[in-house]
């Protein structure tokens, strides 16, 4: 998507991110972050008072008044953007009924004592969530299984290389992994992007139409969390919590996930499992085992009897895998 307006010599291209698309904004060193954001708005329909732009050599949101040469920005490094059209935020407000706190999602998380996953203002965004957010259910959860949320870019699919079929850069050993722990394990997915993304691509993979296997429900970001941690500073995570709202059946105790980032687990650290990221598939589609390795680590669970995985740390999977393989 190209900027509006010619682009002069003395200026400069800074690629903006908003929702998973990239836009390019062109500016002068001595134009300000304000300049930025009413092109934004322009491309976005976000208004300029929604917007708040982050870049990682800063501590917090950048300032209207912030002149573009004092910005420290790496080549190819983007700002993020958040805030949300009107019509998204009227659309909330009536769904969670909480009009005077809407404003609040994009606010930044306080630096204060309590752990991240008990700060007041997660709690309150996550009930917005719940209130507000609805799972694409396609099939009814199953009494007394586990459930196993698997995220899709670089975890299950090749985002990042070129193929001539989709089924190309699907996860080597995909439907063997999920057909076996299905008979032991809901299967959900849960991804950064857009439910029509999601959608397209789970039935492009064959996942939503295999026989062998059913999914239970999809999400997209719109369930996802903005949190400012210490580490990872401001990023969108995916918060457990929202599904042990919607379905009592699911808990603490019998849910696992799978992400290739870290960073998607800070909100529930002991329920996340870090695959391996899945790249350059023409040259791993014969050597990776990943999901093999994982089917049993899951399968051995069930097998030991353990009710609580909460008592396992997942990344530690691979010793256990040995150590529960060597007294079987």
């Amino acid at each position: 998507m190209g900027d509006i307006g010619q682009q002069s010599s003395d200026q400069q291209e800074i690629n903006i991110t908003w929702k998973g698309k990239t836009y390019p904004i062109h500016v002068s060193p001595e134009d300000t972050v304000q300049v930025i954001k009413r092109k934004l708005e322009i491309h976005t329909t976000v208004q300029t008072k929604r917007q708040k732009l982050l870049v990682k050599s800063t501590s917090g949101p950048l300032t209207d008044d912030t002149r573009i040469s004092t910005l420290i920005i790496k080549p190819k490094q983007k700002i993020v953007m958040l805030g949300a059209p009107e019509e998204d935020i009227t659309s909330l407000q009536q769904a969670a009924e909480v009009a005077p706190e809407i404003q609040d999602d994009l606010d930044f998380v306080e630096e204060i004592d309590l752990p991240l996953d008990q700060q007041p203002i997660i709690q309150e965004r996550l009930q917005r969530r719940i209130a507000s957010v609805e799972p694409k259910i396609l099939n009814p959860p199953r009494p007394g299984k586990k459930l196993l949320i698997l995220d899709i870019d670089y975890t299950i699919f090749d985002l990042g290389s070129a193929a001539e079929r989709p089924e190309e850069l699907a996860r080597p050993h995909l439907h063997e992994f999920m057909s076996t722990v299905y008979q032991h394990y809901d299967l959900a997915i849960w991804s950064a992007t857009s439910m029509k993304w999601v959608e397209v691509k789970m039935k492009e993979l064959g996942v939503t139409t295999h026989p062998d296997y059913k999914i239970t429900f999809m999400l997209d970001h719109k369930a996802m969390l903005t949190v400012n941690h210490p580490k990872y500073g401001v990023f969108d995570c995916k918060p457990l919590d929202f599904i042990w709202a919607k379905w009592e059946g699911y808990h603490k105790g019998n849910t696992i996930m799978f992400d290739d980032l870290k960073r998607n687990f800070v909100l529930n650290k002991e329920n996340g499992l870090v695959i391996v990221p899945y790249r350059k598939s023409h040259r791993n589609r014969e050597v990776d085992r990943e999901l093999m390795y994982l089917k049993r680590y899951l399968m051995l669970i069930v097998e030991r009897g353990m009710e609580d995985m909460n008592v396992l740390r997942h990344k530690h999977w691979k010793r256990y895998l040995l150590e529960w393989n060597e007294k079987n």
